[in-house]
């Protein structure tokens, strides 16, 4: 997903707030950026609920922000990637050959173990 935004320019909306405005303040310039980064915002937003499944559509609509709607996601996933990596360097660290069974099946096993980490 970061790549497509990557492409489409508008990844930068993941980690930028959005602009502010003063009290009174009735500058044009600063009004369009305004206008022009909700609109990118509601781009970018889009983009990434449009590719989740209709279950978890309900759950992250209520976000109004892509960077806030990313920084959820990025929290909830790179949380369970961890907890896989902690699996898999376990199954590493406990990896033994043993006699009774082919070495290449064994081989084959640990490449497929060390390709995973």
């Amino acid at each position: 997903m970061l790549f497509y935004l990557t492409t489409r320019n508008l990844a930068r909306f993941l980690t930028e707030n959005a602009p502010t405005l003063s009290v009174g303040e009735s500058d044009v310039q600063a009004l369009s950026a305004v206008d022009a980064w909700k609109h990118f915002n509601y781009l970018c937003r889009n983009y990434i609920m449009n590719s989740f499944h209709d279950s978890l559509y309900s759950v992250y609509q209520g976000f109004t922000t892509a960077k806030g709607l990313w920084e959820s996601l990025d929290r909830k996933y790179k949380l369970e990637d961890v907890g896989e990596k902690k699996f898999l360097v376990g199954q590493f660290l406990d990896f033994k050959m043993v006699d009774s069974r082919i070495i290449m099946s064994q081989v084959q096993e640990f490449q497929v173990l060390l390709h995973e980490i």
